[in-house]
């Protein structure tokens, strides 16, 4: 519902596809999906979610995102107010993820990965944070007290990344 909302507002060349199925094997046996960057499992019941994330776990070749924390989401809409509250996963082929599509890119455009600033607030951006020349964790994030040596900025309804940028990009 928060990324339908959230395609509501964007051309529909930048809208994120999404596709709710109840079987996601059959899903992907039926579809071409080669092309897909990950792919997202949620549900608002712990149990039911925790049953999804004992079969993923069983699954060769995939890195499933663990997070044992629930997502709440706002959605705003003229005076109306929204909660959405789900646990999450997303899957990833074996070695994808945000660091190395950074170091992939880097190396593209002749960038020592020492000069790459990744700022982050969720743990699919750990090992960028981690390993990026400047790692930047938001203020409100889970990130924040894994990563006590890094640079943390404000939150994100606070202009963490605003703040980011402005004291420690710019003045660099």
């Amino acid at each position: 519902m928060y990324y339908y909302y959230e395609n509501s507002k964007k051309s529909e060349k930048r809208t994120t596809n999404i596709n709710i199925v109840e079987d996601i094997s059959k899903y992907i046996e039926e579809n071409d999906i080669g092309q897909v960057a990950k792919i997202t499992i949620s549900d608002e019941s712990k149990l039911i979610f925790n049953g999804i994330m004992k079969k993923i776990a069983e699954v060769k070749g995939i890195n499933a995102l663990e997070v044992s924390n629930m997502s709440r989401k706002v959605i705003k809409s003229g005076t109306e107010i929204s909660e959405i509250n789900y646990y999450y996963t997303e899957i990833t082929k074996d070695g994808v993820n945000k660091w190395n599509a950074l170091k992939k890119l880097a190396e593209y455009l002749e960038i020592d990965t020492k000069e790459i600033v990744a700022i982050g607030d969720n743990i699919n951006d750990m090992e960028m944070i981690q390993n990026a020349g400047m790692g930047i964790v938001i203020g409100n994030s889970a990130l924040a007290n894994k990563n006590p040596d890094k640079i943390i900025v404000s939150s994100n309804d606070l202009n963490g990344v605003a703040e980011a940028i402005e004291k420690y990009i710019l003045r660099q």
